[in-house]
C-alpha cells in the first residue's frame, strides 16, 4: 500500500471511529446557508469591483451606496460553483470590473455588507443573470 493511500484509508478510520466513539457522523462538506436571510430582498445599483470564478463559491464583489447620499462600500455576494453556474450559461466572462450593475440579493443576517446573489441587471445592454443558490447547490444536480 502506498503511503498516500495509507494516509487517506487511517484519516478515514479515524473519522468513522470519532462518529462511533461520540456518536456523532462525520458533516457533509457544505456549509448552512443560516446566514443569509432569505424572506428579504434587497436591490441597489452599483459598480463591479471584483469577480471570482473560484471554487467552492463564485463571488461578485460590487461597490455601491446602499442609500442615495450615503458613501460607497464594497458589498460581497455569494455564488453557487463555477460548475453550477456554467450549466445555466455563465462564463468567467459574465461580469466584469468597471460594469454597471442593479443588484438584487438576499442580506446576511448579521447586517454585513453582502449576501445570497440573486439577480443582476447590467446596466449598458439589460441583460439579466440570475442564480439561485440554494437551488444550485442541492445534491444531486443533472
Amino acid at each position: 500500500m502506498t503511503m498516500r493511500r495509507l494516509t487517506i484509508t487511517v484519516a478515514a478510520a479515524v473519522g468513522m471511529l470519532t462518529g462511533a466513539l461520540t456518536g456523532v457522523p462525520p458533516a457533509l462538506a457544505h456549509h448552512s446557508f443560516a446566514m443569509f436571510d432569505f424572506s428579504n430582498t434587497v436591490t441597489l445599483k452599483g459598480t463591479v469591483k471584483e469577480f471570482r470564478w473560484t471554487n467552492p463559491h463564485v463571488v461578485l464583489v460590487v461597490t455601491a451606496a446602499p442609500k442615495a447620499g450615503e458613501s460607497e462600500q464594497d458589498w460581497t455576494m455569494e455564488l453557487t460553483s463555477p460548475g453550477n453556474l456554467t450549466r445555466i450559461g455563465w462564463s468567467r466572462h459574465s461580469f466584469k470590473p468597471g460594469d454597471r450593475i442593479e443588484l438584487a440579493f438576499n442580506p446576511l443576517r448579521d447586517g454585513k455588507h453582502g449576501g445570497a446573489f440573486d439577480k443582476a441587471t447590467l446596466l449598458d445592454t439589460g441583460q439579466v443573470l440570475t442564480s439561485n443558490l440554494r437551488e444550485a447547490e442541492k445534491p444531486g444536480l443533472k
